[in-house]
């Protein structure tokens, strides 16, 4: 049986502990959080116990953990995993300064543990089914990618004093798709953004609306689009123009019953949180960082592809910031 320890008990944590039970030959051994009260309740769901980081990293039963925790403490947490032999699982980012990322991703390599990185958007099923049909060339060779990413709405503005900025802590995940659908690097970015959303937002250095072109190593060129704000809830899509033809993948909605009347026809919206939306996603890729314990196998997200996506998080804010494109 394949003992877990799961670091943090906050939404993400909660949703990631409930994939981890599900797992066949895999227990919840340990929740640990600074909040004891949420520790001590999800551990409480999931027949675990609470526990503190020394505890858990001390105990030999442990094979794997589970991280979910605030940024500011993976790179540590991943760093004391590796160094006591167990695989890993860790939420994005790596950290919020690539140098301290990298240095991460040093030990974990030297170690020779498994990691694999939190970027569930590889997970979902529609996304997994475009990147196949893409890849068994179904429209050619990819030349362009556009990517729509708008959340519901903005975090309190006490989050995003910490979180790195929209570029880190919210396209990170677009930057991670760019690199996975098009199977290639950025060469040059250029990014600019606005305070449309929240005024709040600007008063703590960042912006809440973006725009980010990227041309790539082989000439390929890529548009992301991102808003903390939208009405109709979370808005999730991509496409892939090709020499042949072109491949969408679209939102979700709670169910796809279309009501035509006289006077409208109308759908569903969008799933309104990243909760609901990737449900599956998050199942997925638990599921598979298990299976590659098991068997050998390797990940779909490592730790350099963490890495890489907050390179390209880095050089879109300081193209914001400094109005110019950056060069990589």
């Amino acid at each position: 049986m394949m003992q877990v320890a799961l670091f943090g008990a906050g939404r993400i944590g909660k949703i990631h502990a409930g994939n981890v039970v599900r797992q066949p030959g895999v227990a919840l051994r340990y929740v640990v959080d600074v909040d004891a009260a949420a520790a001590q309740a999800l551990a409480a769901q999931h027949g675990a116990e609470v526990a503190t980081a020394d505890a858990a990293f001390a105990d030999k039963a442990v094979g794997a953990v589970v991280i979910g925790s605030s940024t500011d403490t993976h790179a540590d947490l991943m760093e004391r995993a590796a160094r006591a032999g167990k695989a890993i699982f860790c939420e994005k980012p790596v950290d919020l300064d690539a140098n301290r990322a990298r240095a991460c991703a040093d030990v974990v390599q030297k170690a020779g543990v498994v990691c694999m990185i939190g970027f569930q958007r590889r997970f979902d099923p529609t996304f997994s089914a475009l990147k196949d049909r893409l890849a068994a060339g179904e429209i050619g060779d990819p030349e362009m990618l556009v990517v729509t990413s708008r959340d519901p709405g903005a975090p309190p503005v006490e989050y995003l004093k910490r979180s790195g900025g929209i570029f880190r802590d919210m396209l990170i995940h677009d930057f991670d798709v760019f690199r996975w659908i098009l199977d290639d690097d950025a060469a040059t970015v250029y990014a600019t953004g606005s305070v449309l959303t929240d005024p709040a937002v600007g008063t703590v250095g960042d912006v809440d609306c973006t725009a980010v072109a990227i041309r790539t190593r082989k000439g390929r060129l890529a548009l992301i689009n991102t808003t903390r704000r939208a009405a109709y809830g979370y808005d999730q899509r991509f496409e892939v123009l090709g020499s042949k033809g072109m491949l969408q993948a679209g939102n979700h909605r709670p169910t796809e019953v279309t009501a035509a009347t006289a006077a409208s026809v109308s759908q569903d919206k969008p799933e309104h949180f990243f909760l609901e939306r990737y449900r599956a996603a998050y199942a997925i890729e638990m599921a598979h960082f298990f299976d590659a314990i098991a068997h050998g196998k390797p990940v779909r997200t490592t730790i350099a592809d963490g890495v890489k996506a907050l390179e390209l998080a880095d050089a879109a804010t300081t193209s914001w910031r400094e109005k110019r494109i950056v060069e990589l």
